[in-house]
């Protein structure tokens, strides 16, 4: 069962990945959460366990999604080689950060996270006709701070990246296809900081590298590689302000399971 609710899980992220440009660990750590609860994992590291193996999967499903949002031309490359140097930094900070915040407490600011970003999303965009992305030294600031968060909450980054760039005027299409290109070093960053402090902890599940565990990962990509190239190929059919509606409603439904489990 579990590992029906593992691929189930997978191709659900895989699919989002590709149509809101997020890594998918917005919806893969409530569920791994849930998974290692009914496993008997400690409290202590459930909650990271879940966000390590997140990022892991996120390095895979991104590649995915990034190959889909190439062919359709979306994706703002040089954006992306100006933050992948600051998120990638950003994360590394974010695992070891994430390691001295109690499981419990881990939760709760993850739940208000989606709450925060889900209302930004579906209020719409305030940015100003002038506004435009910042220079590289304030890409690099803005850029490490997301890195450093994603990490924390084991995610790929979109649900931050993508209101900062339409935030600064980046239409949404693009900003979901930039953000997909972006995730990829959070995810590499925060896998090998997630590995590195979870090696020596005791409390953590069997067949596990640090915080990331290997079955569940497993599971989960071969499902969203798989779906993340459909996401991709419907995020460039429909309406700009339907998918903001999607992402904002996706993360408030996520938002209230996680802290009511």
């Amino acid at each position: 069962m579990d590992i029906l609710i593992l691929l189930a899980s997978g191709a659900v992220a895989g699919m989002f990945a590709g149509l809101l440009g997020i890594g998918g660990g917005i919806i893969i750590v409530p569920v791994l959460a849930m998974v290692f609860k009914t496993q008997g994992v400690s409290i202590d590291v459930l909650m990271h366990v879940a966000i390590g193996t997140s990022l892991a999967t996120i390095v895979i499903t991104s590649l995915s999604s990034v190959r889909a949002h190439h062919k359709h031309g979306g994706i703002d490359w040089a954006v992306v080689r100006v933050m992948s140097a600051g998120v990638f930094v950003g994360a590394l900070l974010g695992a070891v950060i994430a390691k001295m915040i109690p499981g419990e407490d881990l939760k709760l600011i993850f739940s208000v996270f989606m709450f925060v970003i889900a209302a930004q999303m579906f209020f719409g965009n305030t940015s100003k006709p002038h506004r435009v992305l910042p220079k590289t030294a304030g890409m690099l600031s803005v850029s490490s701070l997301i890195g450093m968060i994603a990490s924390v909450m084991g995610i790929g980054g979109g649900s931050l990246s993508v209101p900062f760039l339409t935030w600064c005027n980046m239409s949404i299409r693009n900003a979901i296809a930039t953000s997909s290109a972006v995730g990829f070093p959070i995810a590499v960053s925060g896998t090998i900081g997630f590995i590195l402090t979870g090696w020596a902890v005791a409390e953590r599940p069997v067949m596990s590298l640090g915080f990331v565990n290997i079955p569940a990962f497993i599971s989960i990509i071969v499902a969203s590689t798989l779906s993340a190239p459909l996401g991709a190929w419907v995020a460039h059919r429909i309406p700009a302000v339907i998918l903001k509606r999607i992402f904002a409603g996706f993360l408030l439904i996520l938002g209230v399971r996680m802290l009511l489990s």
